[in-house]
């Protein structure tokens, strides 16, 4: 295993679903009393490897198409756009 590789790719994704929309949406889960908190934490945690399964295999298919140093800029353009479009609307 790459653990330079797995490490950054972890550190990333950490520190992105950190406070995000997702994370509150499974904490509004778990206040629910009734429900078992092992069941919310195995449908999030299921949904977050689905999630990543398809970037894995959108960023497979991709890099077969478009050469990775346009890839990196289209995602650094995209994660700009996202930025400026929240700033703006926050």
């Amino acid at each position: 295993m790459e653990w330079k590789v797995f490490l950054t790719v972890f550190g990333a994704v950490f520190i992105a679903e950190l406070g995000d929309k997702t994370q509150l949406a499974t904490m509004l889960f778990a206040t629910d009393k009734q429900i078992s908190k092992y069941t919310i934490f195995i449908a999030a945690s299921a949904a977050l490897v689905l999630a990543s399964a398809i970037g894995v295999l959108a960023g497979s298919l991709l890099s077969e198409v478009i050469d990775e140093k346009y890839l990196h800029y289209i995602a650094g353009v995209g994660f700009i756009l996202v930025g400026v479009y929240t700033l703006y609307y926050a």
